[in-house]
């Protein structure tokens, strides 16, 4: 079993940075593919970066560019860091492991999700 905990969510202006945290505990050895997804209000839950085992990352076209996701494996804890910020991706952030199968986009692939946390962007 895996617990997942994000944190570093909050209100920003237009244009700001946060930074995500997303720690994992559990049966967990680093080798798994860790997910960031995001869901705004009436909308589907959408992948927003996910980096691999062996540090590979992938990036939604939305947030290539001004996000990027790191992982220390020592800790872990993955890292979501969001930069130029914008009234669009305003949502509840969710992280997500994958154990023991490659990087997917699709939310149905990942076996344990936190519960997420809130960025609010103001215009």
């Amino acid at each position: 079993q895996v617990q997942l905990v994000e944190s570093g969510g909050g209100s920003v202006q237009a244009g700001g940075s946060l930074r995500l945290s997303c720690v994992a505990s559990g049966s967990t050895d680093g080798r798994y593919c860790m997910g960031w997804f995001r869901q705004a209000p009436g909308k589907e839950r959408e992948g927003v970066a996910l980096i691999n085992g062996a540090g590979g990352t992938g990036y939604s076209l939305a947030v290539k560019g001004r996000f990027s996701i790191s992982k220390d494996n020592a800790k872990n804890t993955g890292y979501l860091q969001m930069d130029r910020l914008n009234h669009q991706d305003t949502a509840m952030y969710y992280c997500a492991i994958r154990l023991y199968s490659g990087c997917s986009w699709s939310k149905g692939d990942f076996d344990y999700w936190g519960q997420g946390t809130q960025v609010t962007v103001s215009a």
